[in-house]
């Protein structure tokens, strides 16, 4: 697996890449980790997919960011999951380790952003840009629900963002914003 670097304000953060479906599954195990709290084989985690009502969409967003010889069906089935979760979130999105969707819905992720490990977000998401800027999220970060963050905004590690916040300015590690705008109400 391939590790890219990026840098906050504070920090830096390492996303890993995928270069095959083995890594996919790596990531895949890791995000169901989050989700179960225990390590889970590949055949359970294919037996959880199946199930009817399950949020399969973690599972195909990260096997359509390998372009493998199952690339068509990923795709299929991961524009299938997202119209059907109400989640935006394109494959050129570098997400690390750990992801945990809370309650994935309307979700609407801008391309180019980058999202650390072990971050949460939750419902009503939006990233978003209109000048190709897109924001960088450290991390161990929790987002609340129905948060903007707008723009070239670094979030830091260890971060807390309160629900409803409209994030327009970077975010310090270990410190809780929330508020229109986001200020910071604490540090942890």
């Amino acid at each position: 697996m391939r590790i890219e670097t990026y840098d906050l304000n504070d920090g830096k953060i390492c996303i890993p890449i995928a270069e095959s479906y083995k890594d996919c599954m790596e990531l895949i195990k890791s995000d169901r980790y989050r989700i179960s709290g225990k390590v889970e084989s590949t055949a359970s985690i294919i037996r959880n997919i199946i199930k009817p009502f399950d949020s399969s969409f973690l599972f195909w967003f990260r096997l359509s960011q390998y372009r493998g010889w199952l690339i068509r069906l990923c795709r299929f089935m991961y524009r299938r999951a997202s119209r059907k979760d109400q989640i935006q979130i394109p494959t050129s999105v570098r997400i690390g380790y750990g992801f945990y969707l809370s309650h994935g819905i309307c979700i609407v992720v801008n391309e180019g952003t980058v999202i650390g490990n072990n971050v949460n977000i939750s419902q009503f998401l939006n990233i978003g840009t209109n000048h190709n800027t897109p924001a960088i999220i450290g991390d161990n970060v929790y987002i609340g629900p129905q948060v903007s963050i707008v723009e070239d905004i670094r979030i830091g590690n260890n971060s807390t963002i309160g629900a409803g916040a409209v994030v327009t300015k970077d975010v310090p590690k270990n410190a809780t914003v929330a508020g229109v705008p986001a200020k910071v109400l604490n540090y942890n």
